[in-house]
């Protein structure tokens, strides 16, 4: 009974597990975007960094209860009782603590209605890959009960989570997946599989040690379709060839002043501070054929869009000096110069107008009037000089 009483010490792990992985979701989440996709990325890295130590707790637990065994073996119990009673126990603390250290990170969310199957999944995987983690660590203290197993199974799950090569082993539980962007929505068949995955070799790994322990050959049926669950759901991983999402249809949020700017909803905290950014720019276009009167977020794999009034930009998330880094991406498509003729005679040039335009002190070289002029006179100039500036055959003539 001592013994049994002593397996609830385990509980004091649940604080730990659950603030390393609430710390590492926390740090990788996108700053300022609050959607929930945004959060599977940050479950993987809670994974990652926790499951490691579970795993490490899991080995520790193993190895002290194989060195007990000779006082079970005066109980009139199954051999495999006591290891699977330790399982259960160790499973319930990792999974308590990686869901609540998923909920600390998704707090701020809980309120919206965005949770989606896909989320879901995503939740069930990250669950799935911790609990095989500790299976495995668990087992490898139990056959090998050494005090190096600890160190060792802490390595070897913090190296598998971190060093496999992609893109075919990357969607293994836990993932190694990039940020999801805004405008795309995760696929629910990914997670799910990896899900299957995880659950089904961990039940192939239980199944296997007790049919060891026991002797009983009755339970290598069960082993064999857990693995056929798991080349299934290996298959299916393969097939999604390392897509985990999809292209959405864009929705917008949207600020009318000084110039319409429209992003995702998940960031609209940055429309004041993108508003008050783009102004100066928006002011010295007026007049021009590249007049703004319209900036639309787009996807993070679409090239920026200059046309019509309309433009398009990327904004992956609101780390700071995010509204200069849109307005630079906005200039530098403005007066970029292609490799061509002319190209590199008029970078010079282009340089001082795009500098212009962003509000960034003047380059003096070369050498021109153009640094001198009023406001007003800059803005004349550029109106009529606007199609040489975008076709990147800027010249000193055009500014004498």
């Amino acid at each position: 009974m001592r013994v049994d009483a002593q397996r609830w010490s385990l509980l004091v792990a649940l604080p730990a597990l659950a603030g390393i992985g609430a710390v590492a979701g926390w740090r990788s989440l996108p700053v300022g975007l609050h959607d929930w996709d945004g959060t599977v990325r940050a479950a993987e890295a809670s994974v990652r960094w926790a499951g490691p130590a579970a795993a490490a707790l899991a080995a520790w637990t193993g190895v002290r209860g194989r060195r007990l065994d000779y006082l079970r073996s005066l109980a009139a119990r199954s051999p495999a009782a006591a290891p699977l009673h330790d399982l259960a126990l160790l499973l319930v603390v990792a999974l308590a603590a990686h869901l609540c250290g998923w909920a600390l990170v998704a707090g701020r969310l809980l309120g919206d209605g965005g949770f989606g199957a896909a989320q879901a999944a995503a939740v069930a995987a990250g669950a799935g890959a911790t609990g095989l983690l500790v299976v495995a660590g668990y087992l490898v203290g139990r056959i090998w009960p050494r005090a190096a197993a600890v160190p060792a199974v802490a390595a070897a799950a913090w190296a598998w989570c971190a060093f496999r090569p992609a893109p075919a082993w990357a969607l293994l539980p836990p993932a190694r997946l990039g940020p999801v962007d805004p405008f795309e929505d995760l696929l629910v068949g990914v997670p799910a599989a990896q899900a299957g995955w995880a659950a089904g070799l961990a039940l192939a790994l239980v199944l296997a040690y007790t049919a060891w322990l026991t002797r009983r050959s009755r339970l290598l049926g069960p082993v064999g379709l857990a693995l056929g669950a798991v080349l299934g759901c290996t298959a299916w991983l393969e097939a999604a060839g390392g897509v985990v999402a999809e292209p959405a249809q864009p929705s917008y949020v949207c600020r009318e002043w000084p110039v319409s700017v429209c992003v995702h909803p998940a960031l609209r905290e940055a429309l004041p501070t993108l508003g008050a950014a783009i102004a100066p720019l928006a002011t010295r276009l007026a007049g021009t054929p590249g007049a703004i009167k319209r900036m639309e977020q787009i996807p993070g794999g679409e090239p920026v869009r200059i046309g019509r009034g309309t433009v398009g930009f990327h904004l992956a998330d609101l780390s700071p000096g995010y509204e200069r880094r849109v307005v630079r991406e906005l200039g530098a498509a403005l007066g970029g110069c292609r490799t061509g003729p002319g190209s590199a005679a008029s970078a010079g040039y282009q340089a001082q107008v795009v500098s212009w335009l962003l509000d960034e002190p003047m380059p003096v070289r070369p050498v021109t009037p153009f640094g001198h002029w009023a406001e007003g006179q800059r803005r004349e100039w550029f109106a009529r000089n606007y199609r040489f500036f975008r076709a990147c055959e800027l010249g000193r003539a055009h500014f004498m």
